[in-house]
C-alpha cells in the first residue's frame, strides 16, 4: 500500500559550482558516499549533485503524507536519507528511520519501503520517491 509520494524537480545549473564547495559543507546535505559518487565524474557532478538533491527534496514530500508531529527540517531529513545503487546499478534510498522517527514520527509504524525513479536532461534534474507499507508474506 502507497503511503507516501513525492517528485521534485532543480534546474542543474543551481548545482553548477558545487563542485567548488569543501566535503564540509556539502556534508550538510550529502552522505559521504553521495559526495565520493558526485566528485567521481567531473563532467557529471551538476547533475549528480542536482538529482540527489531532487530526491531529498522528494522524500521531504513523501515523509509528509505519513502525518508527522511537526514540520520535517529539510537538512535533519536529508542527513537521514542517502541515495546509493544496488547491483544492478537501480538506484535505492537509504533512509535512517529512527533519527527520523524520534524527532517526528514518534507513534508511526516504520520502516517503509521506498521506491526511488532518478531522472534528468541537460538542464533539468527529477526524482520521484513512492513510501509504501512492507508486505506481509503469507505462506
Amino acid at each position: 500500500m502507497i503511503a507516501g509520494l513525492g517528485i521534485d524537480s532543480v534546474e542543474i545549473a543551481r548545482f553548477a559550482s558545487w563542485h567548488t564547495y569543501s566535503d564540509e559543507q556539502l556534508s550538510r546535505f550529502f552522505a559521504p558516499h553521495e559526495i565520493a559518487y558526485c566528485r567521481s565524474i567531473p563532467a557529471k557532478m551538476a547533475e549528480r549533485f542536482a538529482v540527489r538533491f531532487a530526491a531529498k527534496e522528494a522524500l521531504l514530500k513523501a515523509l509528509s503524507h505519513l502525518g508527522p508531529v511537526k514540520p520535517i527540517a529539510l537538512l535533519t531529513m536529508a542527513r537521514a536519507a542517502s541515495l546509493s545503487h544496488n547491483a544492478a546499478g537501480a538506484p535505492t534510498l537509504l533512509i535512517d528511520w529512527q533519527t527520523l522517527e524520534k524527532s517526528y514520527f514518534p507513534k508511526l509504524d516504520i520502516p517503509y519501503q521506498s521506491l526511488v525513479s532518478l531522472t534528468h536532461t541537460s538542464t533539468t534534474a527529477t526524482a520521484c520517491i513512492i513510501l509504501q507499507k512492507p508486505t506481509l508474506n503469507k505462506h
